[in-house]
Formats: C-alpha cells, sequence, structure tokens
C-alpha cells in the first residue's frame, strides 16, 4: 500500500493495520541502531496494531471493502460516514442515527435504514466472547 500524502486523508481501520503490517516487516528487514524517535514509533505502531488486532479490520480485504462501498453507494454518504460505518459496525437503527448526519431526512423509510443494517453486517467481525474473555483472563493476571 502507498501512501500519497499521509496528512490528506481518512482511513480505515483496514487501511491502518495493513500500513502498520507492512511498516513492522520493512522495519525487521532493516537492522539500523534506533534513535529515541523510532522507539517511539515503535512503541505507538505496536499499540495500535494490538488494539486493531482484536477489531474486526484484521478479518477485512479490499475485496470487502470495495464490496461494502458498492452496497453502499445508493446511500449517498458522505467519506467520513462509511468509514464510521465500516470501523464501528453499527447493529442498531439507534447507532445509524448517530453516525449518519441528518438520518432522519436522508434514509426516509425504515427500510432504508434496515437495509443499511444488513449492509453493515455483511462485513466479517470477530466473535466478541473470545475478546472479553481474554481481557478478563489478562486483567486477573496482573
Amino acid at each position: 500500500m502507498e501512501v500519497l500524502n499521509e496528512r490528506a486523508a481518512m482511513l480505515s481501520n483496514y487501511e491502518v493495520f495493513t500500513l502498520l503490517q507492512e511498516k513492522v516487516q520493512e522495519e525487521s528487514n532493516k537492522k539500523q541502531s534506533r534513535k529515541q524517535s523510532q522507539e517511539n514509533l515503535a512503541t505507538i505502531s505496536y499499540e495500535v496494531m494490538k488494539y486493531l488486532e482484536k477489531t474486526p479490520c484484521r478479518l477485512q480485504n479490499e475485496d470487502v471493502i470495495r464490496q461494502f462501498l458498492l452496497d453502499v453507494a445508493p446511500f449517498n454518504l458522505t467519506k467520513g460516514e462509511k468509514l464510521q460505518l465500516l470501523n464501528l459496525r453499527p447493529s442498531t437503527p439507534v447507532e445509524i442515527q448517530l453516525i449518519i448526519e441528518e438520518s432522519e431526512e436522508r434514509l426516509r423509510t425504515d427500510e432504508e435504514l434496515e437495509k443499511l443494517i444488513e449492509i453493515v453486517a455483511k462485513i466479517p467481525e470477530d466473535i466478541q466472547e473470545d475478546d472479553t474473555n481474554e481481557e478478563k483472563m489478562e486483567q486477573g493476571d496482573s
């Protein structure tokens, strides 16, 4: 993946996850001494990757995202709204209404709202139970 302008775009969790994986791979191939700032960057990258590995983005790929974008195209959503739907995976009408600005006017029927929930539900997801149990076990070890 190539970043054209680092500060010009919003990224999905999947894009960040992929970018950090590539960065880690590049760093492991280089055997240079690290400065303090590079160590801080490595720490931040590690923490972000550790977090993202527990989210549904680790099960996503470019095809899933491309299909999702095609499916939501008729709704005329902003890029930010599409990213939030992809990253947060809302499952109730209330959650959708919190993400989509002026949703009452833009999603005029309950059927449109339900269709959007169905589209989001097609995005691969984690099994939340396993993550919760792992977190409880980690906290118990402390």
